[in-house]
């Protein structure tokens, strides 16, 4: 059952950071770990000495880190890591100051430069001057509606140099669904791009700044970053200054950083506000920073010489995991695009120009690749491509295949999942441990994670929820606009007392420890009373040639529940009576009678968020007749008129 795909040699374990990391815990702890499960079992048996020394490890600079590590720590909402701090979040970002690159940047076929860590240096500090000139301080925020481009990061590390917030979307979004989110937090500056290159085609943004910028009373300053033209009209908007213009006068100096709270507020992300306005979800400095250096450092084996890459919008958490990379020394690899123009060839072109050795990339981006044919192996060197990491969705079976077959043999494959809410991962990859089809390899250091079932209580082998027992540091500070903190603790902590239940529905293998994710809680299916994860039905759809992508639902019928699955036909091809059979056949024989639709239906589009994840919530909504109540957080809302009163689903 368990097919190994991948295992790292000899001389990569024993060069992997990970090796020595355990190598300097046991010297410091007089233990005697011997791999990454058992350094696992100490993080979370000893939280304090494991957080406390990865720091140490990392390099991570404060002020001052205090004497105390955790208080409070049975407490979950409640337990605080190093109270005491204080340190600086871009400090420790801009962790070198030499003339080596610390970004590249692509966008699509238009745009290739780079910046050097002294360059980012003094961007940053003339930014940050520029901000404390306008009375910018600590606790403001600033928000971006920006491309993943060099600007953005530079933007993003003056605004926490001076201890002030961040929050950020990307500018594919729609005027009220910017306003859903930056119109909550009362930003008294915007950060907007005048447009952007997709597909091709540029994009003129400055109609949407404009609106949002009229309904936005905060806000005292709107700086427009030129990318698609050199001098954009900006008359139209108000309080509007170029980039340029916003920092004339001032000149690179020592940056001046202001030393906060470990807890104290970094970024405001939001959740997808699928089902109303999004969530704003306050991330803090200290945390943040630790969780995601772990991260990169040792699941990732990111270090100094490391190229990153994720292909990630603004709009995503994995803009910000991305970024944290710069503390480990790693240089940033930036695009902004379409991963289809002007080929589906771009990435892995980008890749071996730019020698890339951590490629991060979406599920649905290596299906698309799958049904698209394309062998990246035949057809580009990618030697210096280490890792390649996927998110957004579970890596169904057939995509692990597909990258040890068609990418590259010799390459850590880790599927990752966790979320906005942590800024970070529960589950994730081991560069010194073997790559099992279909499985994420292990539990992220530090996180208690854990299977309950039905009962609440752990299980091996068999579904259940995804809980972690333990506090950790990058545990959201708060929600915005929550000051009894009830929106927050019904969230995480109204499932079980004292134990975060993140909403996934997962299994943790009992030989491997490897972890398989079968979709949200909030989106399994329930017919005859047994819980279905909607994963599950895909990963054997979307094994056919004949089908694009899929997305099934629960469809109320009857007292019970049935299962309804459409799908998106690929090329040419026809949903017929021998097509429908062939994948009941299929879900039948690859998971179980009650897996097997009721109906199947055709459709030409699928509803998805800005992030790129199907929305199953919004099309059972539409299908039983219920109002979208957010519909500017998608990325195509009109695809939600095609699930609207169809005649199959009102017959047996």
């Amino acid at each position: 059952m368990n097919t190994c795909l991948w295992t790292p040699s000899p001389e990569r374990v024993a060069s992997s950071n990970i090796t020595d990391f355990i190598k300097k815990v046991n010297e410091e702890f007089g233990l005697s770990l011997g791999n990454y499960d058992d350094l696992f079992e100490f993080s979370v048996a000893e939280t304090e000495k494991f957080w406390s020394f990865l720091k140490d490890y990392a390099g991570l600079k404060a002020q001052t880190w205090g004497d105390r590590v955790l208080v409070d720590g049975d407490k979950m909402p409640g337990a605080q890591f190093f109270p005491d701090a204080r340190l600086n979040f871009a400090e420790n970002l801009l962790s070198k100051k030499d003339d080596s690159e610390a970004l590249v940047f692509w966008g699509e076929d238009k745009v290739k430069r780079s910046l050097s860590w002294k360059s980012l240096h003094e961007e940053v500090s003339v930014f940050a001057q520029a901000l404390r000139a306008q009375g910018i301080t600590k606790g403001d925020r600033v928000c971006a509606f920006m491309p993943n481009m060099p600007e953005t990061i530079m933007a993003m590390l003056a605004v926490t140099s001076i201890g002030a917030i961040w929050s950020s979307t990307s500018p594919d979004f729609g005027a009220n669904g910017v306003l859903d989110r930056f119109g909550q937090i009362e930003p008294k500056i915007l950060i907007a791009v005048e447009g952007y290159h997709y597909n091709g085609k540029s994009h003129d943004c400055l109609e949407k700044v404009q609106a949002v910028v009229d309904q936005i009373p905060s806000l005292e300053k709107t700086i427009i970053v030129p990318y698609t033209r050199e001098n954009p009209d900006i008359t139209g908007i108000k309080n509007a200054v170029l980039l340029d213009d916003y920092v004339a006068g001032f000149e690179p100096d020592e940056i001046e950083y202001e030393y906060v709270e470990f807890n104290h507020p970094l970024y405001i992300m939001f959740s997808s506000g699928t089902t109303g306005k999004p969530k704003c979800i306050v991330h803090g400095t200290g945390g943040t920073l630790m969780k995601q250096v772990s991260e990169h450092l040792l699941n990732c084996n990111n270090g100094d010489g490391s190229r990153v890459f994720y292909f990630t919008t603004c709009g995503w958490m994995m803009w910000n995991w991305l970024v944290a990379g710069l503390a480990c020394k790693s240089t940033l690899m930036l695009y902004d695009g379409s991963p289809f123009y002007p080929s589906g060839n771009i990435l892995f072109d980008y890749a071996d120009a730019e020698k890339i050795t951590m490629f991060g990339t979406s599920a649905k981006y290596i299906d698309a690749l799958n049904k698209a044919d394309l062998k990246p192996r035949e057809t580009h060197d990618l030697s210096s491509v280490q890792s390649m990491t996927s998110t957004g969705s579970p890596l169904v079976a057939e995509s692990f295949d597909y990258v040890y077959r068609d990418i590259k043999q010799d390459i850590h494959l880790a599927s990752i999942s966790g979320g906005t809410d942590i800024l970070g991962c529960f589950v994730l990859g081991n560069p010194t441990g073997p790559v099992y089809r279909g499985e994420i390899q292990c539990r992220a250091l530090g996180m208690a994670v854990e299977t309950f079932d039905d009962n609440g209580k752990p299980v091996r082998g068999d579904k259940g929820e995804l809980v972690c027992t333990k506090p950790f540091p990058s545990m959201p500070v708060m929600f915005w606009d929550d000051p009894d903190h009830a929106r927050y603790r019904a969230a995480y902590f109204e499932e079980y007392d004292n134990i975060w239940c993140h909403g996934d529905f997962i299994s943790i293998d009992k030989e491997t420890g490897g972890i398989v994710i079968y979709g949200r809680s909030d989106a399994t299916l329930n017919p005859g009373g047994v819980r279905i994860g909607t994963a599950e039905i895909y990963r054997q759809v979307e094994a056919l040639p004949q089908i694009q992508e899929s997305i099934v639902i629960g469809q109320d019928w009857q007292d019970d529940v049935r299962v309804i699955l459409f799908v998106v036909m690929k090329d040419s091809n026809v949903l017929d009576e021998a097509l429908i059979k062939e994948i009941k056949t299929k879900i039948r024989t690859g998971c179980t009678p009650r897996h097997v639709p009721a109906k199947v239906i055709a459709v030409s589009d699928i509803p998805r968020t800005k992030s790129g994840k199907i929305t199953e919530l919004a099309v059972r909504d539409v299908v039983h007749g219920r109002a979208v109540k957010n519909k500017t957080a998608l990325a195509n809302p009109e695809a939600l008129d095609l699930y609207v009163n169809i005649a199959e689903l009102q017959q047996d």
